[in-house]
Formats: C-alpha cells, sequence, structure tokens
C-alpha cells in the first residue's frame, strides 16, 4: 500500500497563541520549529510512509519541510485548515497514493511506533482509523485508505464527526487511543503536563 503523511502546519510565529501567557512569540516560534522538525524526523524515518507532504502558508515552514525531504503545498487565500488538507490530498492522489495520514506538528509525545499502530489498524479498506485527543472531542491523527474516503471536518468536536462520516462512507472505523497520541500542545496546561513528563524521564 502507497501511503502519504499530510503535515498541516500554521505559521510558525503566529501558532500556539494561547500559550501567549506562557512563552513569548520567540519562544512560541522556537517551539513550533521543533515540534515541526520532530515530527519531520519521525515521519521520515518511517519506510512505511512513501511520503511526507507539508501544507502551509509560511514559506519558512516549507523550507524546513524541503530540507527534510518533504513535498510541500503552499496554502493561499483564507486560511481554512480543511480546504488545506484537502488540497493537499488531491496532491497526493495524482500521485496514485493509495491513503493518507494526517498528522499535525503539534504532537510532542508522537513516535515511530506510534505511526506504525495506526498503519497496522488500516488493514482492510476502506477504513477510516482516528485517534482522538484526551479529551476524546478533537482529532489528533487521521489516516484513511482510500485518499478521500471522506471530507475533512478538523475543529472542534471532530472527533465525533469524523467517526459519523467514516460510518456513513461504509467504512471501517478504527479508534486509536494513546497516550502519546492523545496529547497535543494547545495550553499552558499541557505545556505543564509535557515539563513533567520529561523531568519524569530524566
Amino acid at each position: 500500500m502507497t501511503l502519504w503523511a499530510i503535515v498541516p502546519v500554521k505559521p510558525l510565529r503566529r501558532g500556539k497563541s494561547r500559550l501567549s501567557g506562557a512563552l513569548n512569540e520567540d519562544e512560541r516560534t522556537a517551539l513550533n520549529q521543533e515540534l515541526l522538525e520532530r515530527t519531520l524526523r519521525t515521519l521520515s524515518s518511517l519506510k512505511e510512509l512513501d511520503q511526507v507532504l507539508v501544507v502551509s502558508r509560511d514559506p519558512h515552514a516549507l523550507t524546513i519541510a524541503r530540507n527534510h525531504g518533504a513535498k510541500t503545498v503552499q496554502e493561499d487565500g483564507q486560511p481554512h485548515l480543511n480546504t488545506a488538507l484537502a488540497r493537499a490530498t488531491v496532491v497526493a492522489q495524482v500521485h496514485a497514493t493509495q491513503g493518507v495520514l494526517v498528522i499535525p506538528a503539534d504532537l510532542p509525545l508522537l513516535t515511530a511506533d506510534d505511526v506504525l499502530t495506526l498503519i497496522d489498524r488500516a488493514a482492510k479498506p476502506p477504513v477510516v482509523v482516528i485517534a482522538p485527543d484526551r479529551h476524546g472531542k478533537g482529532t489528533n491523527a487521521l489516516l484513511m485508505v482510500p485518499a478521500g474516503l471522506i471530507e475533512y471536518d478538523f475543529g472542534e468536536g471532530s472527533f465525533k464527526r469524523h467517526c459519523e462520516r467514516a460510518k456513513k462512507a461504509g467504512a471501517d472505523l478504527e479508534i486509536v487511543e494513546l497516550p502519546s497520541l492523545g496529547l497535543d500542545l494547545d495550553l499552558p496546561e499541557d505545556l505543564e503536563m509535557i515539563r513533567k513528563m520529561e523531568a519524569a524521564k530524566v
């Protein structure tokens, strides 16, 4: 099975604005860049992924992506995640990929094993594999085979909507709940949780 990973990236200087109480703009920019590079290293290490595709309106993020061997799609017009992902999926389909894995760049605990778990659950297409956030409301990873099987519906409460779309499409729905996939970095409390986990490792 040919499989592409799609990584949507907000402008590095503007992403993670909800962390502004804990980090200044330069610190948030550095954090966003570090998260992106870490995600790209994790994904590009996997032979199970044929290509990594980064979609962003930020030229600097796209340059970082190309330096890691990723393909890029420049987002234009009004920023809208679902539209950007749909465009990126069309690019993947043009290259005859069978499936796509949407994985945001803000999962600080993401490992190669997590990605392999998602891929393993996609063995019987048509299939949609979803990893919810730790609150069970958002979507932190979405894998579908074939590509374009359902429309993207990211945003508040997207986990339930993606599940409903998968069922309507007659797809096999696989839900993967892993702590490392469930924690996305959005709020100061997320940052504090990650710091505690990092400290516990030392």
